[in-house]
This record gives C-alpha cells, structure tokens and sequence, in this order.
C-alpha cells in the first residue's frame, strides 16, 4: 500500500485542516463541513493525476480544440456518517461517479472496549473499476479495514483509493497489516501520534460526525 501525506507539502490544504482542528471555526458546522467537502475536492484532484487518459476532440463555436479525458469508471464509497461532507468533496470533481454507502459504528462494552459493526452496505459492482473510499477520521482502522472488504464482495476494484482527512500513526500501521493488496494507495492530510484508551485521535478535532451534524445518543 503507498502512502501519501499531503500534509507534508505546502498547499492551501493546510489551512483548511487548520480550520477543522480549531475549536472555534468549529463551532459554526456548516463551515465544518465546507472545509471538510473542501478536503475531499483537493485530494480528490490529486487522484485525479493518477487515473488513465484518452485524447478527446471537442467542439467548440468557433472550431475543435484537442484535449484529454479520464477513462477509468469510478465508485466513491464513504462511511456514514462523517464521511458523506468528504465523500461530497469528491463527488463534485468526479461528478459522473457511482456511489456506496456503509454504515458502521462503535458497539461499546466494558473498560471502553469496542467492536466496529458493519450493519448497513449499499454499493455497485466495483469490478475492474476505481474506487475511493473516504472516512474523515483514521483512528484504529478497523471500520476502514471492514468496509473495504465489504465493498470487495461486489467485484476487485483495479485500484482503491482510500482517502482520509486526520489518522493516528497506529491506524496507519493497522491498514498496513491488513490491507496487503499494492493496489491501493492512502490519501491523508494529516498524521498525529496519539491515540487515546477510548480511540481518539490526539490533538485530531474531535468527534467529526457531531461537529458536521451535530450530537447524538
């Protein structure tokens, strides 16, 4: 799996991540959001670099001008429900894109230790095509690593893409373990080194999901 942090480099992604870290800029979710769609539309761009292109002409009024397009078909997936301000940043670059959804949450027990539960899916056939799979948060990795493999039940994708906004250097190593297909590349733009007993990212943002939507039971 490679690895990429663009983080690392100078780019006005920075300072969108500098906004949904502070507490804040947080308090307006509606700006939350934006930044998070914003997130996902820039490396959303950047994937778009890696796709395979077919040259094109296009006719415009005044004659044809000869250009290049994507080829590859593409299936945004995103886990709900932080995910679907990102997964909507992808979409309005890829806007001609299939869409999945899976559901997952954190079933608690004692000494808050959890189990990730996969209780909803609705995806296409990702056979032979692009898929990105989007979470704002890579905490453990655990509901990452089930969902990728509950999308393969609908086919083997020629190349995923799973794009994350703030991921723990664990969670990073925990997809490394488990997701030993070379191809698949991991987006980030952001890695912090703590993690929490409860699974929280430190200093991460917080909960994403109730900062976007607000709180739950």
């Amino acid at each position: 799996m490679e690895i990429i942090n663009l983080g690392e480099q100078k780019s006005v992604l920075n300072q969108y991540i500098v906004e949904i870290r502070d507490q804040i800029i947080q308090k307006d979710s509606m700006k939350f959001r934006k930044n998070l769609e914003r997130i996902g539309s820039f490396i959303a761009c950047e994937i778009s670099k890696t796709l395979e292109y077919k040259p094109l002409e296009v006719t415009t009024p005044l004659g044809i001008a000869q250009t290049t397009t994507y080829e590859n078909n593409i299936v945004i997936a995103s886990i709900l429900r932080a995910g679907i301000p990102l997964h909507d940043g992808i979409l309005n670059i890829f806007d001609r894109a299939q869409n999945a959804f899976i559901g997952a949450y954190r079933k608690y027990g004692k000494d808050n230790k959890f189990n990730i539960e996969v209780e909803y899916a609705s995806a296409p056939k990702i056979e032979d095509k692009v898929l990105i799979l989007a979470d704002t948060m890579l905490a453990t990795g655990a509901s990452l690593v089930l969902a990728y493999e509950r999308l393969l039940k609908n086919g083997t994708p020629k190349h995923t893409h799973i794009v994350s906004t703030i991921a723990s250097a664990d969670g990073v190593e925990y997809l490394k373990k488990h997701i030993t297909d070379k191809n698949v590349t991991l987006w980030l733009a952001a890695v912090d080194e703590e993690l929490t007993n409860k699974s929280y990212i430190v200093p991460g943002l917080g909960d994403a999901g109730d900062l976007a939507y607000g709180s739950k039971l």
